[in-house]
């Protein structure tokens, strides 16, 4: 008889200690809620989880209990190994040192000299026995993790979990449901089937975080009667649903809100390189009393707003005859390389350039294509 996909998650938990969880690059509220969630469930059956994603967390994910171990970049996950055979020739002694960029290990033979034919270098196997992939269509998704991981999904078991119907299903797992309305959801029902009793209050609050975030708060189409059942019994298990909307929609100041309004509306998209920018007018200014130490607010909400986006960057005339830049983006080498072409002053997190022209049309096109000779050179 065939195990269900639920009998083989838990199968793969079972013979699992060490466990990568991986979201994608710009998490959603789902995404972290997910992510949130199964670290902490995984503590609870006393296993040792990690989560991994090559970004920056928006602050309003700040009220959700904590994972000790979110990683940027998956570093150390195997080990290079030194083999030196000892039946005929035992080593009495090693040091190691750096010296001259270099580190240089010293092995002292019990007798005579060391033969190198003894001496073998292999790759160990990666620390984690599992990877779980949550609120990613494709691998590609996860960005960085990714392109520098390669290795690491064709050697340790991938379960995909995820909502959508254009999911590549690539992993040896691959929950997917298209009629749910979250990956949080999804999730809710496999935690529930494999061990309801470490399903506690922190793993229940980021799960209703996710189905939340996920549905704007009930208000989206994606929203079913299974999406209300699900929020009902995380919240008897202890979320508590209005402290988790207070947070995900905090009410920003008109003025914000006005400013916000003005740059949606013209808002341009290189999906090229995933540059999202937008420009800000002294009028704008003016009408949404607003200045321009409000863009960083703005440049945030762009960034929750789309997830595809890898660049954010607001355009606003600082006098009538000259413009300033503000860049954002979450990926370090891409960061270098912008700051590089272009120089500037990092300020608040964001790279501020200033141009000697008012167009800021015309300076918008002229950074996009700044940006992507730069990214291509490189």
């Amino acid at each position: 008889m065939s195990l269900t996909l639920h009998e083989q998650f838990r199968k793969f938990l079972e013979n699992s200690k060490d466990i990568l969880i991986l979201i994608p690059e710009n998490p959603s509220a789902d995404a972290v809620g997910s992510a949130w969630a199964l670290y902490f469930f995984l503590e609870n059956k006393k296993l040792i989880p990690t989560i991994a994603f090559s970004n920056n967390l928006s602050q309003k994910f700040g009220f959700l209990p904590k994972p000790g171990k979110i990683l940027s970049e998956i570093s150390g996950a195997r080990d290079f190994v030194l083999s030196f055979d000892v039946s005929k020739n035992k080593i009495t002694k090693m040091r190691s040192e750096e010296k001259d960029g270099k580190f240089v290990i010293y092995l002292t033979p019990e007798k005579g000299s060391i033969d190198p034919r003894d001496f073998s270098f292999i790759l160990a196997k990666f620390k984690y026995d599992l990877i779980i992939v949550l609120d990613s269509p494709d691998l590609e998704k996860l960005g960085k993790i990714y392109v520098e991981n390669m290795d690491l999904f064709f050697e340790v078991p991938v379960i995909n979990i995820d909502y959508r119907s254009d999911n590549d299903n690539f992993g040896q797992i691959n929950l997917v449901d298209v009629t749910s309305s979250s990956c949080a959801e999804i999730l809710n029902s496999i935690l529930e089937t494999i061990d309801p009793i470490s399903m506690d209050k922190k793993v229940a609050t980021c799960l209703l975080a996710g189905v939340i975030g996920a549905t704007n708060s009930f208000q989206k189409k994606n929203t079913t009667p299974r999406s209300f059942a699900t929020a009902a019994a995380l919240m008897e298990k202890g979320a508590d649903q209005q402290e988790i909307i207070r947070w995900l929609y905090k009410t920003h100041p008109l003025h914000i809100l006005k400013l916000w309004g003005r740059a949606m509306a013209k808002l341009n998209w290189d999906s090229q390189i995933k540059l999202v920018w937008s420009e800000i007018s002294l009028d704008d200014f003016v009408q949404s009393r607003s200045n321009p130490s409000d863009l960083s607010a703005i440049l945030e909400k762009l960034q929750e707003s789309y997830s595809e986006g890898k660049i954010f960057i607001l355009l606003y005339n600082d006098t009538p005859t000259s413009s300033t830049a503000y860049i954002k983006t979450s990926d370090i080498e891409t960061a270098k390389k912008i700051y590089l072409a272009f120089g500037g002053e990092i300020k608040r997190g964001l790279l501020e350039i200033k141009f000697d022209k008012a167009d800021l049309a015309e300076v918008g096109k002229s950074i996009a294509e700044k940006i992507k000779k730069t990214i291509e050179i490189y």
